[in-house]
Parts: structure tokens; sequence; C-alpha cells
């Protein structure tokens, strides 16, 4: 077995977690998350999910010693970056990395989502957690990435034997057999992992590449479905068809840029299909993609514009 990690010291609390205003919000925020992301608590003291929410969020992110930090703003007192913001409800809860926010939710979650996600943006961040395991991964990974399909699988299962609550062991014996073809087997081993880790980033990951495979199936020929957008250029299913094919053909960034251009012609087309698809194929990407970081960053300047 691996040695785990070394165990680095704590930062203060105060240096992670802080009260910010409308004057500090670039320093404290824009500006900070050039180099760690930050995730943003809006939240008002009458508001009653807000107090289960809040403490949950700056637990998380002490546990991440260091890898992201938290902005607590009270919209009551900052209403013009809320508004800015397009706050409507709280909480409301953004993820920021180098400037833009890349991730968010709104309401009370479940601590295992909370942690999914404070784990999603320290991954989109390129953080990695320690694990002793984590060399046998990555071996497996590769493996598995040069076409040594049944030998990853098998390096997962000895993982999975010695550590059965490895998400990232679950998820790539899953993404092996999707390798193979063999779909159902790999939504079995998904729909099979310990409830301790069903909502860890790396089998939503495994999920929505499950997801895009199924798709793939059923993809249609990408000279055609071009032809027909370049034909009318307004017809979106279309264009939504051909994002699938690229998608199936392997060409992700083609991909997301029709779905980005869909989302920006109507956004509420087929009740949010394009955002949809983009966050499925976001999520299905590694954490450093540049197709996913540049991506995430183009649809949020559309949200947010």
């Amino acid at each position: 077995m691996l040695e785990l990690g070394k165990t680095k010291s704590a930062p203060a609390a105060g240096d992670l977690i802080k009260d910010v205003s409308e004057a500090s919000f670039m320093a404290d925020v824009v500006d900070a998350s050039q180099t760690v992301p930050v995730i943003v608590d809006f939240w008002a003291p009458w508001c009653g999910p807000c107090k289960t929410l809040g403490p949950a969020l700056e637990a998380a992110v002490t546990r991440a010693n260091g890898a992201v930090k938290m902005a607590k703003i009270n919209v009551d007192q900052n209403q013009m970056i809320a508004g800015q913001m397009r706050v409507q409800s709280i909480p409301t809860v953004y993820a920021f990395w180098q400037g833009q926010p890349i991730d968010g939710f709104q309401g009370a979650v479940p601590p295992s989502e909370i942690e999914a996600f404070v784990a999603r943006v320290i991954a989109a961040a390129g953080g990695e957690p320690e694990d002793g395991l984590d060399e046998a991964l990555d071996a497996a990974d590769e493996m598995l990435e040069t076409g040594a399909v049944a030998d990853a699988a098998q390096t997962y299962a000895a993982i999975l034997q010695e550590d059965p609550l490895n998400a990232r062991g679950y998820a790539g014996l899953a993404r092996a057999h999707m390798a193979l073809g063999e779909l159902d087997q790999a939504e079995a081993i998904l729909n099979g992992a310990p409830a301790e880790i069903s909502h860890a980033p790396e089998i939503d990951a495994a999920h929505a590449q499950l997801a895009l495979a199924r798709q793939a199936q059923d993809a249609g020929p990408v000279n055609e479905l071009r032809a027909a957008v370049e034909a009318d250029p307004a017809n979106l299913q279309a264009r939504f068809d051909l994002a699938q094919a690229l998608y199936a053909n392997g060409q992700a960034q083609e991909a997301v840029d029709e779905l980005l251009d869909l989302f920006r012609r109507d956004r509420e087309w087929s009740d949010g299909a394009a955002k949809t698809q983009l966050f499925t194929i976001f999520e299905a990407l590694k954490p450093n993609d540049p197709v996913l970081l540049s991506g995430r960053r183009k649809l949020s300047s559309m949200i947010f514009a």
C-alpha cells in the first residue's frame, strides 16, 4: 500500500472565511480568486435555511485546508452586489475562480452535496485530494487512456477491494466498462456505489459520461446535421443534434461551441436544453480540461451579462 501524504498545517480560520462588503468584494473575491477559488455565500440574518447552510459551508471550507476560501455577503447590507449577481433568493452560493463565477446553487442542500460542491470547485481550479492510492489510480487512468482497458479494470477493482469507499475507483471501473461498450454494466457499478460517495464529483462525472455515451448511440451523421444547420441557422433542434453528434465524434470543443451558440440564440429553448447539455459535458470532462474552463467562462459571461 502507498503511504499517505503528509498532513499540512491548517490555515487560520480568518484567512479562509471572511465577511465581505461591496467595498471589499473586488479584493476578497475577484482578486483573491486569481490564485485560490472563493465560494461566495449570499445570506441574511432572517433567512432560516441560511442558518443551516452557512455553518455547513464553513465546515467544508475549513476541512479543505486552504484549497478554497469563503466570502460571506449579507444581502441586506450589500444590496448592490446582490443585484449585480442577480441574487433572487437566498441562500445563493457562487464559486469564483480567476475572477469568474464557475459554479453555484440556490437553497439549502444536504451535507453530501456541499462536500461534492466544494470538491468540484477545488478540482476545477486544479487541486487534487491527497490519497495513498493516488499513484495506483493514476496508473489505472493511464492504462484506460492508452487502451489497456482490461488491465485498467483489474486495477480499479483491486483498489476498491482495498478501499471500498474510493469514489475515483468506482468511476474508473465504470469508465472501463463504457470503453468496452458495456453501458448497462457501467450503470450498475455507479448505482452500486455506497451512499457515502454516491454524490462524489468523480461519480457525478462518470454518470455524465454514461449519459453522453448513451446519446452517442443515437447520434446522427455529423455532415448531414451540419448541412441542415448551414441551410437553416435558426433550426435549433438541428443545431442541438449536431452538438450531440460532434461530441460523440470526439469533437468536444466544437460541440460546446454549437451549444453556446444555441444558448445565445434562445436560452429557454426546449426547457433550457442547451444549458443542461453544456453542464452534462462540463461534468464529464476533466476539471482542468481547457474545453471545460473556456466553456464555463463563456457560459457565465452570457448568464451574467
